[in-house]
């Protein structure tokens, strides 16, 4: 997505994250086109409070990268001796305790978590390389829209490592577990054709019309009733884990309460 994201107001802008505000929908910018939108603790620190700060107006938020590519993934400098200033090199994190360990990586996960929340609506608008880090912050989105350049890839497992930032629930929930174990464990590129054929991608369009089917798509998803959106996002979300039976029983006190909200008889 080449357009630039200044039609709001901004919120937060720092560590490569622009975050503005226009009206119901909300934008979050990854703002690093020179390193192809690298990740890195501040990154993830800064998605995080991005989150945390939009206000309740807000129902869909897209995220986005500027320049040619969406996210390359984790910045290299994490894998140098070093590691980033001010932060834990792996080979200090991988000393520490289990606890300790723990705790970090799930500071690391808070960036990726908050786009399921079922109060908004989020869509990655993808271009270019969406790779590692960056293929599962676009699976932390509820949809994905793709331009015709896109490729995801999910490298960590082919680097010795797993992929540890939310994105396995997700791509196995979308392409099911075979082709999620062939995704990860070769760490080949699936390109925004095969992303479109196998439900990786909702929508795949010329990088050209990025912008215009996203906020198509954000138009959309805004028509409906908000209450009404809250409360599918969270009966669709809840389905896998409940069995027929429990789902039956959900969608049935969820309708209660659309029906009384819609009579004027609820809290």
């Amino acid at each position: 997505m080449t357009s630039n994201d200044t039609s709001g107001t901004v919120v937060l802008d720092k560590d490569g994250v622009r975050l503005t505000i226009d009206d119901t929908l909300a934008t979050v910018t990854l703002a690093n086109a020179a390193k192809r939108n690298a990740q890195s603790p501040a990154l993830w620190r800064a998605l995080t409070e991005a989150g945390r700060a939009l206000p309740g107006s807000v129902r869909v938020v897209v995220l986005r990268g500027e320049g040619k590519s969406f996210s390359a993934g984790l910045d290299r400098q994490a894998f140098t001796p070093e590691g980033f200033e001010g932060e834990p090199s792996f080979l200090e994190m991988a000393r520490g305790g289990d606890a300790e360990l723990d705790a970090v990586i799930a500071e690391y996960q808070e960036a990726f978590t908050w786009w399921r929340r079922s109060d908004v609506l989020t869509i990655a608008a993808v271009q270019g390389h969406a790779i590692g880090a960056g293929f599962q912050l676009a699976l932390a989105c509820d949809l994905r829209v793709a331009a015709e350049d896109a490729q995801f890839a999910m490298r960590e497992t082919s680097l010795g490592l797993v992929p540890d930032l939310t994105g396995t629930h997700p791509l196995v929930g979308l392409v099911g577990y075979a082709r999620a174990l062939e995704i990860c464990v070769t760490g080949r590129f699936v390109h925004a054709d095969e992303a479109g054929r196998i439900g990786l991608a909702n929508l795949v369009v010329p990088g050209s019309e990025l912008d215009a089917a996203v906020r198509d798509l954000a138009g959309a998803l805004l028509a409906a009733p908000r209450d009404a959106v809250v409360e599918t996002k969270a009966l669709l979300q809840g389905a896998v884990s409940r069995s027929y039976e429990d789902q039956r029983v959900a969608e049935r006190a969820a309708q209660a309460r659309r029906l009384r909200d819609l009579a004027g008889l609820g809290d």
